[in-house]
């Protein structure tokens, strides 16, 4: 059954996705707190009865403790969410959700409600901070290790979904280190699916998890083609937290991201069709000087085909290979030349900068 993606703040967008494994590490505590309430452990129904209640008190305390930390941003053409990044006003949230935006209104759990304006954007990892003045009682969140992450591991998703503020879901990690595609132009790398619902407003919002700590930042939601868009519950995708940390720092400390650990090919390009209509590469409109393809001889109107044999016939196609990629892998790169010669270079891959 074919799935597509949304975007969840405001009107969505469909979106294609792919996956790659990834090396889960130690467990966390949201493992630990979990087993308690496994039928094997418990000794009788007292003892369940207490492990269950032990656990819910657990959820209660996740979210007193997280939700002041997660705010409602409004611009002109919809409403999303952000969690508070540091004591300075920093407020972390998806790119989409601030758009072509730089002022907006940010209102807190306490219903307090002050203006924000933008301080940076990183569209390739669809992340952006802006600040607000005049808030009080500011609570930074706790951004916690994403690469420690396991399948099964449980999470909270908390935003404002609908417009219903401060709202809280829960489910699972689902999968981690999957690529999934936004529909426009931007690849995600490495992100976290989960089975907590993620509904429009829910983008920039918090996914945590049983230590209270931010893991990851909604982004995305399935959508169910066969359903006429609908929703495909319980596949949502967030941004890692270690990947919004890098980022985060960057916009804060120097307005732009000069090392995103993503790798570049220093092009820009738009997908090309043969004679008959189908896709059949990647026509690099700009070359960055300097950069990769510029060192390895590529230039505007040569058409890419391949990386590393991977074929390439679309600008999607070309993105998806490069977020598999790191900065200073070496790659074979197949070209076609505007009069037709077919050739492959070597090229050492850059950081994509923003």
């Amino acid at each position: 059954m074919a799935v597509s993606l949304a975007l969840v703040a405001g009107a969505g967008m469909s979106a294609c996705s792919s996956g790659k494994s990834h090396p889960a590490s130690s467990a966390g505590s949201a493992t630990t707190v979990a087993s308690s309430t496994s039928p094997t452990t418990a000794s009788s129904p007292a003892s369940a009865a207490a492990a269950a209640k032990l656990v819910q008190q657990q959820y209660i305390n996740v979210v007193n403790t997280v939700r002041p930390s997660v705010v409602e941003i409004s611009t002109s053409s919809g409403l999303g969410s952000g969690v508070v990044y540091d004591a300075q006003g920093d407020i972390v949230t998806n790119n989409h959700v601030v758009g072509t935006a730089t002022q907006f209104q940010v209102t807190f759990l306490n219903g307090q409600t002050v203006p924000g304006t933008l301080v940076g954007a990183y569209p390739p990892d669809d992340l952006a901070v802006i600040k607000v003045s005049g808030a009080r009682n500011l609570k930074p969140a706790s951004f916690g290790d994403s690469s420690k992450l396991q399948v099964g591991d449980t999470a909270l998703a908390i935003g404002n979904p609908l417009g219903l503020a401060s709202s809280v879901t829960d489910g699972i990690i689902s999968f981690t280190g999957r690529t999934v595609g936004e529909g426009n132009g931007v690849v995600l790398p490495d992100t976290v699916q989960t089975s907590a619902a993620i509904n429009p407003g829910n983008s920039g919002g918090a996914l945590v998890d049983l230590n209270a700590e931010v893991v990851g930042i909604p982004t995305l939601a399935a959508t169910d083609p066969q359903l006429g868009g609908g929703a495909a519950a319980g596949i949502g995708f967030a941004i890692p937290s270690n990947t919004v940390k890098r980022v985060a720092t960057q916009l804060v400390t120097q307005g732009r991201v000069t090392d995103s650990g993503r790798a570049a090919l220093g092009i820009s390009g738009a997908s090309a069709v043969d004679a008959s209509g189908q896709p059949s590469g990647v026509t690099v409109t700009q070359v960055q000087p300097g950069g990769a393809a510029d060192k390895a001889g590529i230039k505007a109107g040569d058409v890419i085909t391949e990386i590393n044999g991977q074929p390439t016939p679309t600008l999607s196609d070309l993105q998806n290979a490069l977020a598999s990629l790191k900065p200073g892998d070496t790659v074979t790169v197949k070209v076609q030349q505007a009069d037709g010669t077919v050739r492959s270079v070597q090229a050492t891959l850059g950081n994509l900068t923003g």
